[in-house]
């Protein structure tokens, strides 16, 4: 009899049985299971959650002001104060959510320290939520960070790790992290995902809901510097999930690649210097920056930021930094533009935090002198503007 060809089975298959053929006998197999659950952290963590919630629960909302402009031209002015949080800063809404992130997903543990990279504010609110849940905390900063925004950490309980090299945070970070068994926060990478940008008292629906009354009450612009990049984000998320027509502009400083990497459309935009205006700015593309959600950013010359909360200064009597100066600056140049066009409407910018850290920056002559900064030409700029409408931009 002729021998049968051997059946053939493709590569995928060899080394399976058949359905044809019996399967070899198989033991039975037990159930693996494994319990990591831990009553104790529970009520650990649950305790942590209230009290960061607790605390939400006694902040009131953040005023919303009205930067006088003539009646006339029909546009309105408003600086969202986020200086007013507990800890001064727009960073107090990031580091609540930062904390609640965290603490949900399991990443912060009783009695392990929270490292933070930050240029101060997000760290100083950081270390006001550490302190709250009762964990350590370690800011890394760069050296050059304002004496002022060091003391207000270690008020807090905080522990500043400075370093020479603004790049270098991000891994000192982790190393630290590694080395304690704590977690490194990130805000860089999280700060996009961690706040409900679909309301939720966010700051772009506290925004809405300040305007509801006034006679423009969805604003031609909101105009939001970037340092993560999360509060931008979080505004153009609301716009476009409550179908609103305003657009939103990001300003972004020297020795800043964000403005580069939009332009260009390059994720791996880099900046060999770090950014003289703290808070704002970063040497790469940071994560949690998302440049499809932006329809607008500026250039903005540092002298122009500091012309600017030295102008605010005299308008409103009130101090801010210099990552307020970069938003004031170009939500008046786009007001300037709407007058020219002879729109009315509304721009919204932040007024992110107190002058008070500064008074050794920007608002010393001392300081603008060895940076090499002349304000002079764009305070000019400013002081035509407001009194003529006119914008005659310094070249």
């Amino acid at each position: 009899m002729p021998t049968s060809a051997p059946v053939y089975r493709p590569p995928s298959m060899i080394g399976l049985v058949s359905a044809t053929e019996p399967a070899p006998p198989v033991a039975d197999l037990p159930t693996q299971d494994v319990d990591r659950s831990d009553p104790d952290q529970r009520g650990w963590l649950k305790e942590a959650v209230r009290k960061v919630r607790a605390e939400s629960g006694r902040s009131a909302d953040t005023h919303l002001l009205a930067f006088p402009l003539p009646e006339e031209w029909g546009i309105d002015l408003y600086l969202k104060d986020e200086s007013t949080h507990p800890t001064g800063s727009l960073k107090h809404r990031l580091a609540r959510s930062l904390f609640l992130y965290a603490l949900c997903n399991g990443w912060i543990r009783p009695g392990r320290p929270v490292i933070e990279a930050s240029s101060g504010s997000t760290a100083l609110s950081e270390a006001y939520f550490a302190k709250l849940i009762g964990v350590p905390f370690i800011a890394v900063m760069p050296r050059t960070t304002s004496s002022e925004k060091t003391r207000l950490i270690e008020f807090q309980g905080g522990t500043c790790h400075l370093v020479d090299d603004p790049r270098t945070v991000y891994e000192v970070s982790a190393r630290l992290a590694a080395e304690s068994g704590g977690h490194f926060m990130d805000q860089f990478t999280y700060a996009e995902r961690a706040t409900d940008w679909r309301g939720n008292n966010n700051i772009a629906e506290s925004v809405y809901g300040q305007l509801s009354r006034e006679r423009h009450p969805e604003p031609a612009w909101i105009v939001a510097t970037a340092g993560t990049g999360g509060t931008s984000a979080t505004f153009a998320r609301y716009i476009r999930y409550m179908q609103y027509d305003t657009r939103v502009c990001v300003p972004d400083p020297e020795n800043s690649c964000f403005f580069e990497g939009w332009t260009r459309g390059d994720p791996e935009a880099t900046s060999a210097t770090g950014s003289r205006i703290e808070g704002i700015g970063r040497p790469r593309m940071e994560p949690s920056f998302v440049p499809g959600a932006i329809d607008r950013m500026m250039k903005v010359p540092d002298a122009a930021s500091v012309a600017a909360v030295r102008t605010l200064d005299r308008v409103l009597g009130r101090k801010a930094g210099g990552s307020t100066g970069t938003g004031l600056w170009s939500s008046l140049r786009i007001v300037a533009e709407m007058l020219a066009a002879g729109e009315q409407g509304s721009v919204v910018t932040l007024l992110c935090d107190p002058g008070e850290r500064y008074l050794d920056k920007y608002y010393s002559d001392v300081w603008l002198a060895e940076q090499g900064l002349d304000i002079g030409p764009y305070v000019r700029t400013l002081e035509r503007f407001l009194a003529t409408g006119a914008w005659t931009e310094h070249r």
